[in-house]
């Protein structure tokens, strides 16, 4: 994991205020880098090993719209120049996100989903096919991609019973955040276990910013909302 460090501590409230850093007039990233990176990272994994449960994220940087501020975090947090990235059609197109995630990380942006370890959309309805993304193998199943959706807003899916590890006996979860039709490609995306896909969903909102984990080892039962694209 890397992160650019400037030349003086910046903050959330530098970018509140208009500051940014000097050279190339990129927005902040993580005031302390170690420090936030660290918080936020521990919250992904306790998200993730606690599956579909939310997770409190801290409010660290703000980046450039329409990239959500939980996102935003999680992508510092977890990428570098090891980790390609590929952005949807809204997020590419923001110049100012393309390069707030290619000073802060290293990492580059790549043009088709297959090619990424980490594809970002900055709403359900705008995250790719599962079967269309990076799977691992079964030596190297890690190499994998993670789908980090922005869910800010996001109404429930359907009704759904979570099994797996992480998961005391059954949860119910209403899968909000989720992409529509979504049991059907998660239960192939499950049956490639070691392989697959792994889900994080952030949340951004006057409350507080929240991260939950649906990582390829949970099983989801239940029925869907139909009218959900």
């Amino acid at each position: 994991m890397t992160a650019a460090t400037p030349n003086r501590e910046l903050t959330v409230a530098d970018a509140l205020t208009g500051d940014v850093l000097s050279g190339g007039g990129q927005q902040p990233g993580f005031s302390q880098p170690v420090h936030d990176a660290q918080r936020v990272f521990r919250a992904v994994l306790e998200a993730l090993g606690r599956p579909t449960l939310p997770q409190a994220l801290p409010r660290v940087v703000v980046p450039p719209a329409p990239l959500g501020a939980a996102a935003g975090a999680i992508l510092l947090a977890l990428c570098d120049d090891q980790t390609p990235i590929w952005l949807d059609k809204a997020l590419r197109a923001s110049a100012d996100v393309v390069s707030w995630l290619r000073f802060h990380t290293g990492a580059r942006i790549v043009d088709e989903a297959r090619d990424a370890l980490f594809v970002v959309a900055c709403s359900p309805s705008a995250a790719p096919p599962l079967a269309d993304l990076a799977a691992g193998t079964d030596e190297e199943p890690h190499r994998s991609a993670t789908v980090v959706i922005d869910t800010t807003g996001a109404r429930g899916t359907g009704s759904f019973t979570v099994t797996g590890p992480g998961v005391d006996g059954e949860a119910l979860w209403d899968g909000a955040g989720l992409p529509g039709r979504f049991l059907a490609p998660w239960a192939q995306n499950h049956a490639l276990f070691p392989r697959g896909v792994d889900l994080i969903l952030a949340s951004s909102d006057p409350h507080g910013d929240t991260v939950r984990g649906l990582p390829r080892s949970t099983r989801l039962d239940g029925t869907e909302n139909r009218s959900v694209n």
